[in-house]
């Protein structure tokens, strides 16, 4: 460790890659100021399960930091490694007084389409049960108390290309959407390495993401997975609420349905979508809101 290391960075990959990017990643931001410590949790094991990959981090943080137990923690985990992270903190928060920040960058926190897709019963399919769960609740708690940056891509207006922009979403925390970057090139592009010292440097970086009421009613909705916002267009206008945002539905040729938030000016603020499932209890939902909505309006 060199004499002027002033503080530990964790740097943690996601599913289906290396350590390799994070840590030139964490080289690029903290260059000889920092104790790096990237682990390699191996590219076929991230394909399995979940909760050996969070006890691997979160031995391997036990250890770092009863070793140097002085120097503050930076935490920045792209995609799957975020989740890891949310989780290890959730597990100890008397961690949390000597957390400096934690940075996702493109972490399906509300839950990742793709593994609800693969895996839509929660049977344990390989990771995708794992990926598919929603920790926003935890992520929430944790971004009330440590300052927390969101960074998402968007390479075709809702994602980028894997997580939808949605899902990386969470009260508390401060959110940057970067343009034209895909899943992979987050974790080394120069516009993140730029935000994160950036938010660094005085945590006022982007917008700060508050609670939204019926935004909450409708991720509280079971089965509602964070959508993307490449089908809020054929949405139709289901209830104009009071602010003058919308409510609109949409339903694919699967009998899928999707609903959307849209504000006054046309541009969509949420997206979702339930199963067939759990359709009925998304029109229980709307009809309270509706309800609520009228209410107000007496």
């Amino acid at each position: 460790m060199a004499a002027n290391t002033d503080f530990v960075l964790f740097a943690q990959h996601g599913w289906a890659d290396t350590h390799r990017d994070m840590l030139l990643l964490a080289q690029q931001l903290a260059g000889d100021t920092a104790l790096v410590v990237a682990p390699n949790l191996g590219y076929l094991q991230t394909w399995i399960q979940i909760q050996p990959l969070i006890q691997q981090v979160e031995q391997t943080a036990i250890a770092i930091l009863a070793a140097h137990p002085t120097l503050p923690i930076r935490i920045v985990g792209h995609s799957m490694g975020g989740l890891i992270w949310l989780e290890v903190l959730h597990r100890h928060p008397l961690w949390w007084p000597r957390v400096h920040s934690l940075v996702l960058v493109a972490s399906p926190v509300g839950g990742s389409d793709l593994g609800r897709l693969i895996d839509p019963l929660g049977l344990g399919i390989a990771i995708a049960r794992d990926l598919g769960t929603s920790r926003r609740a935890i992520a929430e708690q944790i971004a009330s108390q440590i300052p927390t940056l969101v960074i998402a891509g968007d390479i075709d207006g809702g994602s980028d290309g894997t997580v939808p922009v949605e899902a990386t979403k969470i009260s508390h925390a401060w959110f940057i959407r970067l343009p034209n970057l895909s899943h992979p090139v987050l974790k080394t592009h120069p516009n993140v390495v730029l935000s994160i010292l950036d938010f660094w440097q005085d945590y006022q970086l982007g917008n700060l993401l508050h609670p939204e009421p019926i935004i909450q009613q409708l991720r509280a909705v079971p089965g509602m997975t964070d959508g993307h916002y490449r089908d809020f267009p054929r949405a139709k206008v289901f209830l104009t609420l009071n602010d003058n945002r919308t409510i609109r539905l949409w339903k694919n040729w699967m009998g899928v349905q999707h609903v959307f938030i849209a504000s006054p000016q046309e541009n969509c603020e949420y997206a979702g979508f339930v199963g067939w499932l759990h359709t009925q209890e998304l029109w229980d939902t709307l009809t309270a809101i509706k309800s609520d909505q009228s209410c107000g309006q007496a």
